[in-house]
């Protein structure tokens, strides 16, 4: 039987006996989340801010491995915006942790009459959610939302079972409209300290990066607009092993592509703690991931040289310079006609390795190196 829930009328569930549990929680102070559950991890997801996975611990461990912003977590509909300026208001509502970016991925432009903000308006609004499973052997939530800037429905459920170290993700974007429409979509999981350290390695399916033309950041080891076969990246003649996640006492900033996916899936790997995160997915809807590393590196507003954090981003679509410049520059973005929609289910796991993973299969199984 299905519990069906919503953050301001819901009760908490009573589990049937197993491992695995939904459960609801408020964090600061008002913000409506869902923590999902089994004997291996942990996912709080911040229902009343964008369906945010704002927590994903690895129990045996007790570490979460997800990134944390300075300046903390906070309810967007109890707190007035800090700024006019799309980007500087959705860096002040960001609290670090996993988003959901759609329509638009970043820089804001205009489209079809009204400004698609910067990341895109799924990640800043309330989502309503049902628990479906409440707990025992499998535990499942949906999600969902109609934006309000363009007449997109969204849909996420997560689930876990019992056993499995994997989170999975089913998500569907639906046209209520009836006209066609552009989008850009993608996964922005930002991991942190204390798993993210010098000890980190990436293993990756894509055979090519390609750094971002417009930021050139001033500890940045890629030449601004240039390919490099993965691992290695060059700038003013020097070369860096990228698969290599430097510490805190050495400054990165980059912005960059994965092209060239023979399977969609990552892994990055701390040897000292001999675990590791990644996230595996069909190629066909994500045949892109962006990489994001911003290390003591870019001064000014909004990171100051203050924070040590790192991102692997499946994406339909690059650059991540807005919507209009991917139709100018690539033609990467996607549309859907009038009633259309796409579906995708991909999954986040850990695993314990020390020396890296060959891959991961689509079942979410890593196969370890060695």
């Amino acid at each position: 039987m299905t519990t069906a829930m919503t953050g301001t009328e819901g009760r908490q569930p009573t589990a049937q006996a197993g491992p695995c549990l939904a459960s609801e929680l408020t964090l600061a102070h008002s913000l409506a989340a869902v923590r999902i559950e089994n004997e291996a991890l942990s996912a709080t997801v911040l229902a009343g801010k964008g369906a945010d996975i704002y927590e994903l611990t690895y129990k045996p461990r007790g570490i979460d491995v997800l990134w944390k912003s300075p300046w903390g977590l906070k309810d967007p509909a109890h707190s007035a915006p800090t700024s006019h300026d799309s980007q500087t208001a959705w860096l002040s509502y960001y609290p670090g942790g996993w988003q959901g970016i759609f329509p638009n991925g970043g820089a804001a432009c205009k489209y079809q009459g009204v400004e698609l903000g910067f990341h895109g308006e799924a990640s800043l609004v309330p989502w309503d959610y049902e628990i479906v499973e409440p707990g025992g052997d499998a535990a499942e939530v949906r999600f969902s939302v109609r934006l309000f800037h363009s007449p997109f429905r969204l849909e996420r459920t997560l689930r876990v079972e019992a056993g499995r170290p994997v989170l999975t993700v089913r998500e569907r974007i639906a046209n209520e409209g009836g006209m066609p429409l552009d989008f850009m979509w993608g996964h922005h999981p930002a991991f942190g300290a204390p798993f993210i350290s010098g000890a980190c390695h990436i293993d990756i399916g894509a055979t090519t990066f390609c750094a971002d033309d417009l930021a050139a950041g001033t500890y940045n080891p890629a030449e601004p607009g240039a390919c490099f076969p993965w691992p290695m990246g060059e700038r003013n003649g020097r070369q860096t092993d990228m698969s290599q996640v430097p510490g805190p006492e050495t400054p990165r900033d980059i912005m960059a592509y994965f092209r060239d996916f023979e399977a969609g899936w990552y892994g990055i790997t701390n040897r000292d703690l001999g675990f590791g995160v990644g996230l595996v997915w069909p190629k066909e809807v994500f045949p892109y991931a962006w990489f994001w590393q911003e290390m003591h590196a870019s001064a000014g507003f909004p990171w100051y040289r203050g924070v040590y954090v790192m991102a692997i981003e499946p994406f339909t679509s690059f650059p991540g310079q807005g919507l209009l410049n991917v139709m100018a520059k690539t033609g990467t973005h996607r549309t859907l006609g009038p009633g259309e929609s796409v579906d995708v289910e991909f999954r986040a796991i850990f695993y314990e390795a020390h020396d890296g993973i060959e891959r991961i299969n689509p079942d979410g199984k890593a196969i370890v190196r060695g």
